[in-house]
């Protein structure tokens, strides 16, 4: 508690002073009244501290109101009163925008911004503006006959405080650092010399004497729209604060399309401007921004499984066809692992299909956690997952495969999980994307079939089975294997449904298996998620 004390100390006296300088800026274009301008930036300066920070910097926020306007006009009583005031207006506006706009991220959403224009900069400016005129009404500094002028004043001035430095103030301590490429940097040192060019071609005396005040403050908007729509909020705020600083400069000085008899009635106007341009240009950053979070949303589902969030079908054709191009650039090869969860059928009918879901989303944690960086794991469909490892070879896949093994096998869950692995190394077992997951799904059901290793061993015995199937009969077999994923491929693609039909292992292999000693007989289905039971396959030798 007492390490914390010296901070907050000098939170509080920095806030102050910081206050104290923008109040004392705004107190030079004070006309109507010593104490009211149409230019107030402290009102940002309180809502984005209260926002940013928290509601215990009030102290700061007062002290430095109260230091202002002491050595302004009027007296102490009546400082304290526009202190009072000038604080609790920060303290409601921060409440009403917390409370219903979202608090430091009401700039993310247009609702949420227009909700900060009503409450915050519209609402709770009336506290400062009431408390403030009638502190000075009653202690004898301002006329009773001039309440209305200097009370609208005041509020406008507060208000436009609020949308014009309040943003660009949460939104650059939200948001500090700038993450732009070359391209963007360049752009912005287009963007924000043209905006300055406009500025004061509009508001500096740039155009002939004779159209030096024609209305041509729509000539900003562009960059509004530029800032809006390349960068975002922040910078468009930004582009608002600097539009905004040029602005009141050129129009004090005569130059522009709000210039009336006295400069408090063309400021009054100007700041109507600046205050409707930052609402519009604000929403509009939060649109596109809003678009954008929605297309990468659109983006991610397209491209992602909904239930484990790994790669889905499509990411993993294209990734795969990505690999097999660097990888005949760089002449290194790649594995790929196929991997099938034994036994989900019978764990969604014995537990129900929550845990059957649970169980995928198992696996996948287990791919993830046992993957490095620029491996891809996706979810080929139903109960089978693929894993992508570039510039891997098959003793290294095997050992990812004993990983994937060992953590399911230690994870704690109930019920158990297992899965069997098959394997493809680029280009040793193909060249091509359907050849390779031929050869991964073959060696998998096979794998299967045999009863096999399971993923610790990566298939056993894998040698003997990888010369079995690149044989005679193997190339048969994982033709129709390969023609099979190609078809189901390019039927999710086109959204119809394959005709089933079955290829037979124990057929296409039997004369090999004739000669090994020990095999077992039995086949195996072409469709990947049914396997022939073992007792099925006993009965079938026996007979």
């Amino acid at each position: 508690m007492e390490a914390r004390f010296p901070r907050r100390v000098a939170i509080f006296a920095t806030l102050a002073a910081v206050y104290f300088v923008a109040a004392k800026l705004g107190l030079k274009l004070a006309f109507v009244h010593a104490s009211a301008t149409p230019v107030w930036p402290p009102t940002g300066i309180a809502l984005a501290a209260f926002l940013s920070i928290g509601y215990q910097v009030w102290p700061g926020i007062f002290l430095g109101a109260f230091l202002a306007n002491l050595t302004t006009a009027g007296s102490v009583a009546t400082s304290i009163g526009i202190g009072l005031g000038n604080t609790l207006e920060g303290l409601v506006g921060a409440y009403l925008v917390n409370r219903f706009a979202n608090g430091c991220a009401a700039f993310d959403r247009a609702r949420d911004i227009f909700l900060l224009a009503a409450l915050a900069a519209t609402l709770s400016t009336t506290v400062s503006a009431t408390i403030g005129v009638t502190s000075l009404s009653l202690g004898g500094f301002a006329g009773w006959t001039d309440y209305g002028s200097v009370w609208l004043t005041w509020w406008l001035g507060d208000a436009v405080g609020d949308l014009v430095v309040a943003p660009a103030l949460v939104l650059w301590s939200a948001r500090r650092r700038v993450r732009w490429t070359r391209n963007r940097i360049l752009e912005a040192a287009v963007l924000f010399p043209c905006l300055s060019l406009a500025g004061l071609t509009i508001f500096g005396g740039l155009f002939p004497s004779e159209i030096k005040n024609q209305p041509l403050a729509f000539l900003c908007v562009p960059f509004f729209i530029w800032a809006a729509f390349r960068f975002g909020q922040r910078e468009a705020a930004t582009a608002i604060l600097v539009l905004s600083g040029i602005a009141i400069w050129g129009t004090l000085h005569g130059f522009g399309p709000f210039v009336q008899r006295t400069p408090n009635e063309s400021l009054l106007l100007l700041q109507a401007f600046i205050g409707v341009m930052a609402v519009m240009t604000l929403s509009l950053a939060a649109v596109v921004s809003e678009r954008r979070s929605v297309e990468e949303q659109l983006r991610h589902l397209a491209l992602s499984d909904s239930l484990t969030g790994l790669a889905n079908h499509r990411q993993l054709m294209h990734v795969l066809d990505g690999e097999i191009k660097r990888s005949r650039r760089t002449q290194r090869q790649f594995a790929i692992l196929f991997l099938d969860v034994d036994g989900l059928k019978k764990i969604n009918d014995r537990h129900g299909h929550l845990v059957g879901s649970q169980a995928l989303r198992r696996v996948a944690e287990a791919l993830r956690a046992s993957s490095r960086v620029v491996d891809t794991a996706a979810r080929f469909g139903g109960d089978e997952f693929t894993l992508i490892l570039p510039e891997s070879g098959a003793a290294a896949a095997r050992l990812v495969a004993g990983r994937i093994s060992e953590r399911l096998t230690l994870d704690g869950e109930m019920p158990e999980v297992s899965v069997s692995v098959g394997l493809a190394v680029y280009p040793r077992d193909g060249e091509t994307v359907d050849a390779l997951l031929g050869m991964a799904d073959g060696t998998l059901y096979e794998s299967k079939a045999r009863g096999a290793a399971r993923s610790s061993r990566g298939g056993e015995p894998e040698d003997t089975l990888f010369e079995r199937l690149r044989g005679e009969n193997g190339r048969e077999w994982l033709q129709s294997r390969t023609t099979d994923i190609a078809s189901k491929r390019d039927h999710r693609v086109s959204g119809t449904r394959p005709k089933k039909h079955r290829v037979s292992c124990s057929d296409q292999l039997a004369p090999r298996r004739a000669e090994e000693p020990g095999s077992a007989s039995g086949g195996v289905r072409s469709q990947r998620h049914v396997l022939r039971r073992r007792k099925a396959g006993k009965e079938g030798s026996e007979s």
